[in-house]
């Protein structure tokens, strides 16, 4: 029997959020029990805003539409659609969308996005 090469993500999972932020992991530890890459589909709303954090992996962001903004150690970044950033592992950021209108992009985190190494502030 000839195993797949592929894997079509049909059902991703859907992170539950208290904030309105929509998370749709495609891959990663929990949607394909994937550790060394995730993939998620997020839709942040306006005003929507994380602690400061300092993950233990890199950072991929694509912006689809809308502006996010992020404080990345001492500087403050918009995003706007069609623009890509990279944040390297062990760098202090927060994401946010201080905008009128709601924020949709792609974020690719290698290894994996870990609840156990974002290392969020309270």
């Amino acid at each position: 029997m000839e195993t797949k090469k592929y894997q079509i993500q049909k059902n991703p999972f859907v992170v539950p959020t208290a904030d309105g932020k929509l998370i749709e992991e495609h891959h990663g530890i929990v949607a394909t029990n994937n550790p060394e890459i995730s993939i998620a589909h997020m839709i942040a709303p306006p005003g929507w805003s994380e602690p400061f954090q300092t993950p233990e992996f890199d950072e991929y962001t694509y912006v689809i539409s809308g502006k996010k903004q992020f404080i990345i150690e001492k500087d403050t970044i918009t995003l706007e659609a069609g623009q890509s950033i990279k944040i390297e592992k062990h760098t202090r950021v927060q994401y946010s969308n201080p905008f009128d209108e709601p924020c949709e992009y792609i974020a690719i985190c290698k290894p994996a996005f870990d609840f156990e190494k974002v290392h969020r502030e309270e």
